[in-house]
């Protein structure tokens, strides 16, 4: 008998009324989470029930019982605390921000931020890693500065696996429910007041999704959810788990994010006009906007994806092909067959949209490809990882040198209040005022850490590193009596670590380029170094490997057996799942972040960062953001920023340079004391970090940057693409048709350039060439000269562009143009012509296939 046809159901909420129906607005805006006040006062309610939820104050107000309630409400001094952080959050939500002053807050701007994954807090667990970190970030610091900006992502019920780790060592999955009637969810609902849901349809499958909301400061932040009764079983499943399941799974995860994100945006009334897909997962919702366009406008193809292009932006976070979404053609077939025909696209169309090559039959279906194609704006996370993803996708420009591939950087940043810890935030409000937290990028406020005095800062740095081996020491005695442990290792638990001690952390995913186990290669040298007797060192390790990753989580047991070895058990730990709680101790405490990825393979990489806003020191590869934040006095660098062909020889050659630098610099420079027991030359370091990382690697940076220079520029182009009916976007259509059909004619007849072989610097060279222009009128071709030094290999390297102009018609459609060149820099030089369409009101406009080099 089935008896859920006879189930009614109902939920339960926290009855919270007067005075504490502020309570529950405060639980239900994640603002809560980046403002000491308000975590204080969710502790002050029940420490232990705060600890227990996993910090959520929604699912904590539903368990306590109604006479707590009331002699809560008794209590002056909680509800003035109560009241005074219902101000704040009032006085946060009106307050003019950034973007109202800097950005003419009255702009139509509408932009949606679309991402796999978001990690705003431990008790919202649908993130896994950095990606999500980093998402969350940005909706806070969006939220910070009043950009006008919505999130879009997907609501697991079970989200990332937790973790345990057996006797072995070996990693455990465990896949706990989300309970999302317990956490700080709304559901969207319709006029009616019925839950607001639409239907997908895809290949054979059709089923409703449901939207969430959660809101984060000012920005709302919607959650697609398939888990509905209406829905089949396999249906439900779809957002079962992030980063689960196999292919098939992976792409109908893609289509609810990209093509079910725009259609609830359009259910919820918000029609964003541009959209910004974090990593290549949502992809897909450039297509949904194409379509949308063709039917709302009755623009073919071509032209809809002119509008759209402007209005997209696309951030890709991985330096390995091997790490971005790829989909046969088959599977595509099935579910975008009448889809892409309803685009009027034919097979090989469509599919070249996800090829560097479109003819290439060898490719397959590469999602970031398809959001580089379909982006006006694109980037990578730092400036290492621009050049790396330049040249990994320079294919997809064939006709371009790398410098000048449409595919830039904004280095990564972390949120200054989630990560800071309260201790230091006070220290900093007492030398600095309070303007580096409206403002965490004014560089002038930082230069007043000189102000600090040393043994302050160093006694700040001493209370996070007891806090952190208190955390420790708990959590390992929690992990202990899980697996049962005896009494005897329990008690052992309790003396691990040393508050006293220089701390190093380790934490991060366990992907074996990341090379966990780097310090484990020589464990007598690693021995000597963590127990010497008058300047020891202790090491503290967290991090999940993928549970399909075999090699991650043998790393993982690696160090978990080194850690069981009687000289080590006292001086590295290895704390079991790691999540945003876990990685808070960890960067508020350690002394030393240690980073060892193979470059470059780390494209940015923002644990570190954190560690910088607490005062603690990078000691790491010069990989991702380091490259940018080193300066030599300011932490420390391993190599040189070498690449080895031979991986073997390089984890040989790095591990010995990282026991090195331990050795001979690192711990002594930590334990030179003065008389009153201070390391000035450390907190020398410490105050180089504070000063020349905290304004630079922060969100509120990289959110004014991408606003700068990708939102701002996306939604002016989009604008002039969509006014008077859409004119422009259908008038670049046809005029680019008219111009690739005439393409063929079009060749260089004769180059000259009046020079010898040496030429006198500053001295200047008039070029001239012969164009064949066949049908296209002389104003609609961009003649260019690139030029400049010849590197080893006879290629330019760096090139400078020169426009030549039009100087006459020679007769028969072939024109003269001509400019001169200025050598401003001695050495070898060269100069090549090209040419490419040029659009009166574009410009350049490069396409694959249609730039002639001469």
């Amino acid at each position: 008998m089935d008896f859920s046809k006879m189930l009614h159901k109902f939920t339960v909420v926290p009855s919270l009324t007067g005075e504490l129906a502020a309570l529950q607005r405060i639980a239900y805006n994640m603002w809560w989470c980046w403002e000491p006040d308000a975590i204080n006062l969710f502790r002050r309610i029940d420490a232990e029930l705060w600890q227990a939820t996993r910090h959520n104050p929604v699912e904590m107000l539903g368990i306590l019982q109604q006479t707590t309630l009331e002699v809560l409400k008794s209590d002056e001094g909680f509800m003035a605390h109560l009241r005074m952080v219902n101000e704040k959050l009032t006085e946060y939500l009106q307050s003019r921000t950034w973007f109202d002053r800097n950005c003419n807050g009255g702009s139509k701007m509408k932009v949606a931020y679309f991402s796999m994954e978001f990690g705003l807090h431990e008790s919202l667990p649908i993130y896994s890693g950095g990606l999500g970190i980093l998402a969350g970030d940005h909706l806070k610091s969006a939220s910070d500065l009043g950009i006008p900006l919505v999130g879009v992502g997907l609501l697991y019920r079970q989200g990332y696996f937790r973790q345990y780790l057996n006797n072995e060592g070996w990693q455990q999955e465990i896949y706990p429910e989300n309970d999302f009637y317990n956490l700080p969810l709304v559901m969207e609902r319709d006029d009616s007041g019925a839950p607001l849901s639409f239907l997908l349809e895809f290949g054979s499958r059709k089923f409703h999704v449901r939207i969430w909301r959660v809101q984060v400061g000012r920005v709302p932040f919607y959650l697609l959810d398939t888990n509905l009764e209406e829905n089949s079983r396999e249906d439900r499943l779809i957002t079962a788990q992030l980063y689960g399941g196999d292919q098939e799974m992976r792409i109908l995860q893609e289509i609810v994010l990209g093509i079910g994100g725009i259609r609830a945006l359009r259910a919820l009334g918000i029609v964003p006009n541009v959209c910004h897909m974090n990593e290549g997962h949502a992809a897909f919702l450039a297509l949904e906007r194409i379509r949308l366009l063709m039917e709302a406008r009755g623009l073919d193809y071509k032209e809809a994806s002119e509008i759209v292009r402007a209005g997209n932006v696309f951030t890709t976070h991985t330096p390995v092909e091997a790490g971005i979404d790829h989909f046969p053609a088959e599977l595509l077939e099935k579910y975008f067959g009448r889809y892409y025909r309803g685009l009027g696209l034919s097979s090989e169309e469509f599919i070249g949209l996800g090829r560097q090559n479109p003819r290439n039959v060898q490719e397959s279906f590469c999602m970031a490809v398809l959001a580089l194609k379909l982006a006006g704006h694109t980037n990578g996370v730092s400036q290492l990882h621009g050049e790396v993803s330049r040249k990994m996708w320079k294919n997809t420009w064939p006709e371009l040198p790398e410098e000048q591939l449409p595919l830039t950087s904004i280095t990564n940043g972390v949120h200054t209040r989630t990560w800071m810890s309260n201790h230091m935030a006070s220290l900093l409000v007492r030398y600095l005022g309070t303007r580096w937290l409206d403002d965490p990028t004014d560089h002038s406020v930082w230069r007043r850490i000189a102000r600090i005095p040393d043994a302050e800062l160093w006694r700040t740095q001493q209370s996070c590193r007891e806090k952190l081996v208190d955390f420790a020491r708990r959590r390992l005695k929690e992990q202990l009596i899980k697996v049962g442990a005896t009494i005897k290792e329990i008690s052992t638990a309790e003396e691990v670590l040393d508050p006293e001690v220089l701390t190093i952390g380790f934490a991060r995913r366990f992907a074996t380029y990341k090379r966990g186990t780097l310090l484990m290669r020589d464990l007598d040298r690693l021995a000597r170094i963590l127990n010497n007797t008058e300047m020891p060192v202790q090491i503290i390790f967290a991090g999940k490997a993928h549970p399909q990753d075999h090699e991650g989580k043998e790393l993982i047991r690696q160090i978990v057996q080194v850690s069981h070895q009687e000289r080590f058990r006292h001086r590295i730990v290895f704390i079991e799942d790691y999540d945003i709680e876990v990685a808070r101790h960890l960067v508020q405490g350690v002394d030393v972040w240690l980073n060892t990825p193979l470059r470059p393979m780390e494209a940015s990489g923002t644990s570190g960062m954190k560690v910088a806003f607490n005062g603690g020191l990078n000691m790491s590869v010069l990989d991702g953001w380091w490259c940018e934040g080193y300066q030599a006095n300011n932490g420390w660098a391993i190599g040189k920023g070498e690449v080895y062909e031979d991986t073997e020889y390089q984890n040989q050659v790095e591990s010995r340079a990282t026991y090195d630098l331990l050795e001979k610099e690192v711990v002594p420079h930590y334990y030179d004391r003065g008389s009153d027991g201070v390391p000035r030359a450390w907190v020398a370091t410490m105050k180089a970090s504070l000063l020349s990382l905290c304004p630079v690697f922060s969100t509120d940076r990289m959110v004014q940057e991408y606003t700068e220079r990708s939102y701002q520029p996306a939604f002016a182009q989009w604008g002039k693409f969509v006014a008077d009916d859409c004119a422009l976007a259908i008038e670049v259509a046809g005029w680019k048709e008219r111009i690739f059909k005439a393409w063929p004619m079009v060749r260089i007849e004769q180059v000259d350039a009046e020079a010898s072989d040496a030429v006198a610097v500053g001295s200047s060279i008039p070029v001239s060439a012969h164009i064949m222009l066949g049908d296209i009128p002389k104003g609609d071709i961009a003649v260019e000269g690139y030029f400049g030094v010849l590197d080893s290999t006879g290629n330019i390297q760096g090139g400078e562009i020169v426009t030549l102009d039009h100087q006459e018609d020679l007769g028969n459609s072939v024109h003269r143009f001509g400019s001169e060149i200025e050598c401003r820099f001695c050495g070898r030089h060269g100069f090549m012509l090209r040419l490419m369409p040029r659009h009166p009101v574009l410009g350049n406009i490069y396409e694959p296939g249609y730039l002639i080099w001469g």
